[in-house]
This record gives C-alpha cells, structure tokens and sequence, in this order.
C-alpha cells in the first residue's frame, strides 16, 4: 500500500516524540533513582523514588501460583490469597490465645470428619453426619473471636486506596497504595501477614472461592471452555489445571493444607517486594529491612519438575451447550527466556493490537463473522505456554465458520513477510506501551516487580524493547512456521445447542 508524504512525516513525528520519551525513561535514569537489597533472610526489596505526588503503590510478588499444587490440593493458591486478608495474631481478633485453642478443635475436628467422609470403604454416613456437626460447631466456635474485615479497615481509614491481590498459575500478588506518611504502617501491616497468618474462618471462606467457581467457570460457558481447552493442551504440566481449583478439592482441603503451602512457599527468598513513590531510599530502606527482616530466613522450594511433552497429534474439544458459540486453538510454545520471546510478542501485537490488527480487519470488520478475534501467548509465561487464537463468531455463523479465515491469516504470516508498516507500527506501540505503564507508581511497582521476580533485573523491562526491535520480517516468517504446526494445535469449540421442545399437552380428554 503506498503511503502519502504526509501519513509518512505523521509517523516519522510520533516515532520522534516517543524516542524522546523514551530517552528521559532509559535505565540509566531509572538507576539513579532505583535501590534494590537483598534482605538477609533473602527478601528482595526494589525502591524507587519517584517525588511526584506525596503517596506511594507497593507490588509484593510472591513466587508461587497454581502450578506449585498437586492433586488433592488444587485452588489452594488462590484460597491462601484470600486468607491473607483475614488478619494476624494482632489484627482480627479479639483474643488470640483464646482463638488460636478453638481453631486447633477445629482442625482437629475437621480432620476426623474428612476422614471418615473419604474412606472408600466401610463409610458410616450417620457418623459423617455427625462429625460434620460437631466440627461446624468448633467453627461456630472459633468465629466468636473473630473482628471481621479489621485488616482492610486499617488500610482504608489510614487513606490506602485499591487494596487487592490476584493469583495466577505463575505467580500470587499483593498490592495497594498509600500516602507517604504512612510507609511504617505499611511496612508493619505488609510484612505481619506473611510473618504470622492466621487460617481464620477458613471454611468459610472456602465455601466463597467454591461460588467463585461455579460462577467463573460451572455457569459460564466460556470458563468451561477454556478449562477444557487446557485440559486437552497440557497432558502433563500443571498449566492444563484451573486456578480456581477443581471442584472436589475445594471441598476437601483444610487450613492446614493452607498451613503447609504456607511454609513452603511464603519463603523471604521466593519473595519481591517493589515500592514507587515519594519515598527516599535512606529513610525508607531501614524501616522496610526493620518490619521484613522479622520474616525467617527458610530454604526456597524445589523448582518444578513435571515437563509437557512435545504434542505429537492435533486434539480437539467439543462442548454444546445452550450458549453463543466459541473458538479457540493454540499452539506451544517456549517460556520467557527462549530467544525468539520477542517474537511472539510482535505477532500478538500483529494478529490482535487494535481495530487495525488482522485479526479483527479479517473476521470482524471484512468477513464480519465474528465479533471478537484475538491472538497471543496464554496461560503463562515462566514455563513453555500456548499461543493461542480466540474467536466468538457473530449471529448467524458457527465456530466452525471462524476455523478457515484464522488459517488464512496463520498461512500469510508462514509463507509471506509483514509489511514494514506494519513491523513499524508494532514496534513503535512496543515504545508507546512502555512508557504508559510507566506513568504511574502502581504501573511501575507492577512492572519492575515482575522483571525482578522473572530475570533477576529490573532492567530487562528496558531491554524487552531493544529486543522487539531487533526483530525482523524473517524472524516471524520463521516462528510462525516453527510453532503453527498440525501436530502442534489444540482446538476447543463451542457449538450452540438447540433448546430441547417442550412436551406438547395432551389434547382435551385424553390422558397425560
């Protein structure tokens, strides 16, 4: 396509003004401002003065998601997460030694009740009965110590603002912003729920993540499709189970479960605390190494060990269901630290960044059979993952419908070079992107948190662009033909079902 002379100088501006940009955003100035320590029970701490607004946004990551569990105990992650909102030994109740009694008859309780629940064997039922009873009534119990939502009353009454957590496969994290006199609270309240959590209301809350579930995945058509779209795609990693966890399990883990995976994995040294704000490293890092270094130094768990073997043959999943048909099929790929990461990163933004991706100027805005199409690496990114194609077909077409066009665009970028407008534009929203996140504090805790936690150096988030940019029009022709095989894909379809007819009524005088 020929560009005017206009469009052409439009660009050339735009590249100018993010190289700008980016200049006064390199890591030379970033080091100026940037302190990391290595606590010595082995929390990292990352710090960044950044005196624009009197507040500062902290980003703790701790190194362990769902892949760390195993059968028996999956959801359990996410389910700590939710306990580390529930207090400490100080904070959410109203008499600790008394408590900490009553949930020991809980534990005890339930572990009496779970194992006649689970014994496969000679099971009495009234017994079950009654040992459940008797161990919600311990819980009953123990609730009557307990100062509900104290924690995150602190945090709001003290002027902290977007107090949340996520879990993920790779990774569980924590995060809110406050203003700057109140880094000493934040230290004492940050560091005190990974120092001394406490399982309270355990049950309870279990039985909120288990709604989760039934809402995200159970009652949603596409959650059932993805979760069985990973299924079929790892037959071995841990990718292939739901972070949520799967149904039989959140009905069966305890606290002490929760205990365990605690001690084993909320170590010093699985662990990247980063703080952006107006906040000097002189004052702020003794007062951080003061409240985080009364965590106990204890051994970083094992790497994973399970492997996904190479897919030998394409699979396929099919699900009906009374719902808006679905596509999706991915391919694997390698992890974060392979070569061509860079790659995959410049076809995502190829097939899915924007109204003028190809994705959607194939499926939605020409053919308009879908009304929503999308490409990129999923479900994580420490271990070999997917690139994957996602597709929710528009009225009157199926997701069979959506198969062919997405294997045209797959034989394009195989068998033909992108334009260099198109490599360009990628690599100038490759600029634009990065300085956008690093606009805000919570933005930059985010992101020098996870390259810290990744790499071991906050600078790769930096080095990422010079690797997009050393991508060529042979690289993704290479990639693409690499990754995009037969043998390589993984389809997940959902086709709509037709509601079942009514019993026609008898006619009058005849019998039912």
């Amino acid at each position: 396509m020929k560009i005017s002379r206009f469009r052409k100088l439009a660009i050339i501006l735009v590249f100018f003004s993010i190289a700008l940009t980016l200049h006064a955003q390199d890591i030379v100035s970033f080091e100026k401002r940037i302190t990391v320590k290595k606590l010595a029970n082995g929390l990292t701490i990352v710090l960044m003065e950044r005196p624009e607004a009197p507040v500062f946004s902290f980003y703790t990551r701790v190194n362990a998601g769902s892949v760390q569990e195993v059968p028996g105990i999956t959801g359990l992650a996410h389910m700590f997460e939710h306990m580390a909102f529930k207090g400490t030994q100080e904070i959410g109740t109203t008499n600790w030694p008394a408590e900490k009694v009553a949930l020991e008859k809980v534990e005890s309780a339930y572990a009496t009740y779970l194992k006649e629940k689970l014994k496969e064997v000679g099971r009495d039922e009234k017994k079950v009965a009654e040992l459940e009873k008797i161990w919600q009534a311990a819980a009953a119990a123990a609730d009557e110590y307990v100062v509900p939502n104290e924690f995150g009353e602190i945090v709001e009454s003290q002027g902290g603002v977007g107090l949340n957590a996520s879990t993920d496969r790779d990774e569980t994290t924590y995060f809110y912003s406050f203003p700057q006199n109140r880094l000493e609270l934040w230290a004492y309240l940050e560091s005190e729920r990974f120092l001394e959590p406490v399982m309270r209301q355990f049950y309870k809350e279990r039985d909120v993540v288990y709604e989760e579930r039934r809402m995200s995945v159970d009652s949603s058509p596409q959650g059932r499709l993805l979760e069985q779209f990973l299924r079929a795609a790892f037959i071995a990693h841990p990718y292939g189970r739901p972070v949520i966890g799967w149904p039989s399990d959140l009905r069966a883990f305890s606290a002490t479960d929760a205990a365990n995976f605690f001690k084993k994995y909320y170590v010093p040294a699985n662990v990247v605390v980063t703080v952006v704000g107006d906040v000097k490293a002189a004052e702020a890092m003794p007062i951080i190494e003061k409240y985080f270094g009364r965590i106990p130094a204890r051994p970083a768990p094992e790497p994973l060990r399970t492997q996904e073997p190479p897919q030998q043959a394409l699979r396929s999943v099919l699900l009906r269901d009374r719902s808006q048909p679905l596509y999706v099929e991915g391919y694997h790929r390698p992890d974060f630290r392979d070569p061509d990461d860079a790659v995959y990163d410049v076809l995502a933004d190829l097939l899915s960044k924007g109204r003028t991706s190809r994705l959607y100027r194939s499926l939605v805005r020409d053919k308009r059979i879908a009304i929503a199409a999308q490409g990129g690496s999923f479900p994580g990114t420490k271990y070999p993952s997917l690139f994957f194609f996602f597709a929710a077909p528009s009225q009157g077409h199926t997701a069979e419908d959506i198969a062919a066009p997405i294997h045209e665009e797959i034989e394009k970028l195989k068998t033909q070079d992108v334009t260099d407008d198109e490599l360009q534009s990628i690599k100038t929203r490759a600029k634009a992107d990065l300085i956008r996140g690093l606009g805000n504090d919570q933005g930059l805790a985010f992101q020098l948190g996870e390259y810290q936690a990744l790499y071991g150096d906050w600078r790769e988030l930096f080095r990422q662009i010079d690797e997009i940019e050393k991508v060529t029009k042979a690289d993704i022709r290479r990639v693409a033909n690499k990754t995009f095989r037969e043998e390589n894909r993984t389809v997940a379809t959902m086709e709509t079902e037709a509601p079942k007819p009514k019993p026609t009524e008898p006619a009058k005088g005849e019998q039912k």
